[in-house]
């Protein structure tokens, strides 16, 4: 293969997940990345960026994204002002359009990492619509006549939390990897990475009062790695003894956002 990718020192990648990425890179199609809040999704194709050495290009998706925003943009209300007020250059169109972050992925000269984060917040229509440009790696601006294709093919890494199905045909075309979350021998791993130093008894404690919270039945959002980290560090900083953590939860409201979590988690404990 020509770009082997095998994680960074501050991106702890699983086997199975640095075997998806590099089969995907072979095959040159696009890598679609599923799990849960905190499991790296996003981090992962910064960490690919990282380390093959390649500029990275996100393009983040909301609720109002349309495939045409990461083509290009056409201001043509910014040319209609201009004309009104007799600028030069207004017969040119190509000064009003704007590349977006598929079409500045297909323009760079040396092969980019292109983010596609979290796709299912678009409409159902919208992996769709994308669906040519992924394939054939081009698109055409009718106002200009000008075809915009990639000089080397990007690195497509798309996100999703799964918040609704994705397109048969869309998943035809990528390379799919769920991200299950941490186990406690590899979240010991991706902590470590985060910490010059840290107790060990504390980092044992804390993970396992972590791990006993995301296991309650009744918990709508459990906490994530993120959570981990900055609960983690309060402890640390306030210099809590580890013993205490198997009798209370303290700063619960790092690991938990919502009312009735907490409730959950007092109740429980």
């Amino acid at each position: 293969m020509e770009h082997v990718f095998k994680g960074t020192g501050e991106y702890v990648a699983a086997e199975d997940l640095v075997a998806t990425v590099n089969i995907a890179l072979a095959l040159q199609k696009p890598i679609l990345v599923k799990g849960e809040p905190g499991t790296g999704k996003t981090r992962l194709a910064e960490a690919v960026a990282e380390a093959l050495d390649k500029k990275l290009i996100t393009w983040n998706i909301k609720s109002t994204t349309k495939a045409q925003d990461g083509l290009y943009v056409y201001d043509v209300v910014q040319r209609l002002y201009d004309s009104q007020f007799g600028k030069e250059g207004v017969d040119r169109i190509e000064k009003y359009i704007k590349l977006g972050k598929l079409g500045e992925a297909f323009q760079s000269k040396e092969q980019a990492v292109l983010l596609i984060d979290e796709i299912d917040k678009a409409d159902l229509e919208f992996p769709n619509d994308l669906l040519w440009e992924l394939d054939r790696m081009e698109f055409y601006i009718p106002e200009t006549g000008a075809l915009v294709k990639a000089a080397t093919r990007p690195i497509v890494i798309i996100t999703s939390n799964a918040e609704k199905e994705l397109p048969d045909a869309f998943l035809r075309r990528c390379i799919f990897h769920y991200i299950q979350f941490p186990e406690p021998e590899q979240m010991k791993e991706i902590i470590k990475v985060h910490f010059d130093r840290l107790e060990e008894s504390l980092l044992d404690q804390a993970l396992l009062s972590f791990y006993r919270l995301r296991d309650l039945k009744n918990i709508e959002k459990k906490p994530g790695t993120s959570e981990l980290i900055d609960w983690l560090h309060a402890l640390t900083l306030s210099g809590i003894e580890p013993e205490l953590l198997k009798e209370k939860l303290p700063f619960a409201g790092i690991l938990l956002k919502k009312d009735n979590d907490l409730k959950a988690a007092m109740q429980e404990g």
